[in-house]
């Protein structure tokens, strides 16, 4: 029964960790490694207008809302004596400048840096819902009959909502008479989308003509194309009015939704509208934390990063300890290296990590050495266990003092370090090997020293990997799944690999 209530103690603590730390990598794509960088879009719209007398002037210019595939990190304006004023709703964002006397030309700036969140599609489609059946448009002859020849072919030539707009794009593509009457001889992007989504409404299907930016590195005077959102009674899907392709292509941006111009220009005459978009790589970790915020702000509201970073350094340091004690565990319990207790070592290692491994493989050596002399000294005085401790305590401080000074007057610096130590770790040490050396022999006693040497060492070494300490930082939750191998090894009662070095020429031998 007790194993039983273990394993499922394991699997609950096994499921919460792991399930937490996928989520966080995969959803909210937290790196694993502190180097990683992610792809970050620099998008700036670039307005230029002109007035010929001084006089008041008004330029509203449509945004961005909840692009999918996208989100939006920061947004800057940049105009010169202009105010400025945002309003909107998701279905329509404005920016609108305003300035009381303008002349001459004028150039205005909108910039925002982007980030791929695919949590945006879903925030797009609840911004978004189905929408009602449009009423069939009301078309004079002959259009009305050619619209109605119009619908029966794409009908004809499909099977569902999805087949029936590609069928209308490829239609509206076409150079017929009944095609021609619509868009012209030579039919320029917008009346293509513009009978595209006429067809698509003949046959009472939601539809929307959007407009949208390519992104790529480093282009500029780019300007907005149209594609076609059309509702299949679930979600949105997009269709290119030129050739038919289903889908937003991955660096394909939502600018806008309507056929509606995203510039106005009160009080000037319009000059251009271009875009410029840049590429460039951030930081992966900040990235994600930028979209927990947006997205899932509670998250981070319980994060260790969102503590200043003088904590974050700290507990960059504590969220080793446990690590450092489940290496001790299979130490011993597995290899079964023998150490002075179970925290010894992992203290041994944190002080390694100021004074570096070799240096203070030398010191700890030197003073507890020194230490264990005094130590055998003050056991004929015959004290007490309390000031027996505080005398130890005492000498340690000295002997690192003196340690110190002689290293410093011989130009050796590595005994400067030695106040690096914690004392406290370093009196334990010399009374713990003491005992052991009073109890069971000089032999076990350095048995013991060399092995918390050697299990702080190997702490150490993980201790000083970046890639460790960046990992437990960011995924806490995966010392769950460390508590739960600890716990499983808590129950191990067979051989230890010593064990099975110690007595493997009685295993060959047979009878």
């Amino acid at each position: 029964m007790r194993l039983r209530h273990l394993m499922v103690l394991v699997m609950l603590l096994t499921a919460a960790g792991s399930g937490m730390f996928y989520y966080k990598w995969q959803v909210l794509g937290f790196p694993l490694r502190a180097d990683q960088s992610a792809e970050l879009w620099t998008v700036e719209a670039r307005v230029a207008f002109s007035r010929a007398q001084a006089g008041p002037a008004k330029v509203s210019l449509a945004l961005p809302s909840t692009p999918p595939g996208f989100a939006i990190a920061d947004e800057q304006f940049i105009s010169r004596g202009y105010g400025l004023t945002r309003d909107g709703d998701r279905d329509r964002r404005l920016a609108t400048w305003a300035i009381r006397r303008a002349q001459g030309d004028q150039t205005l700036y909108y910039r925002s840096t982007l980030f791929r969140s695919q949590a945006s599609v879903q925030a797009e489609a609840e911004a978004r819902p189905r929408p009602p059946f449009p009423p069939v448009p009301t078309l004079e002859e002959p259009y009305a009959t050619a619209m109605e020849e119009l619908v029966v072919r794409v009908r004809q030539e499909s099977a569902d909502i999805a087949t029936f707009a590609a069928a209308a794009v490829r239609v509206a593509a076409s150079s017929e008479s009944a095609v021609r009457l619509f868009v012209g001889s030579r039919p320029d992007p917008l009346a293509r989308a513009e009978l595209v989504v006429g067809i698509l409404h003949s046959a009472r299907i939601p539809s929307q003509i959007i407009q949208a930016l390519r992104l790529g590195d480093e282009r500029r005077d780019l300007a907005l194309e149209y594609w076609i959102a059309v509702h299949n009674g679930s979600q949105w899907l997009y269709f290119d009015p030129v050739d038919g392709t289903r889908g937003l292509p991955d660096n394909l941006l939502v600018w806008s939704w309507g056929p509606e111009p995203v510039l106005e220009i009160e009080g000037g005459r319009a000059l251009a509208l271009s875009f410029a978009t840049r590429r460039s790589f951030a930081d992966a970790l900040r990235i994600a934390e930028m979209r927990a915020q947006r997205e899932h702000p509670r998250i981070m509201e319980y994060s260790l990063l969102d503590l200043p970073l003088q904590t974050q350094s700290m507990y960059s340091i504590l969220l080793m300890v446990p690590l450092g004690a489940f290496l001790v565990v299979l130490l011993r319990n597995v290899v079964g290296i023998s150490t002075f207790g179970t925290f010894m070592p992992v203290l041994v290692a944190m002080a390694f990590r100021e004074t570096r491994l070799f240096s203070g493989l030398i010191l700890f050596l030197i003073i507890v050495s020194l230490g264990l002399s005094i130590r055998f000294y003050l056991e004929r005085l015959r004290l007490l266990l309390v000031p027996r401790l505080a005398a130890v305590l005492t000498v340690v401080v000295l002997l690192m003092a003196l340690v110190s000074i002689f290293s410093h007057r011989l130009g050796i610096e590595i005994g400067l370090s030695i106040a690096l130590f914690p004392m406290v770790i370093m009196t334990m040490a010399i009374e713990r090997m003491s005992i052991v050396w009073e109890e069971r022999g000089p032999a076990e006693s350095i048995k013991e020293g060399i092995g918390t040497l050697v299990a702080a060492a190997v702490i150490y070494a993980l201790m000083m990997l970046p890639e460790i300490r960046h990992f437990l930082l960011v995924f806490p939750e995966m010392l769950l799944v460390l508590l739960a191998a600890i716990l499983l090894l808590g129950r191990y009662t067979g051989y230890r690999v010593t064990e099975l070095m110690r007595f493997k020429a009685l295993a060959g031998k047979r009878p």
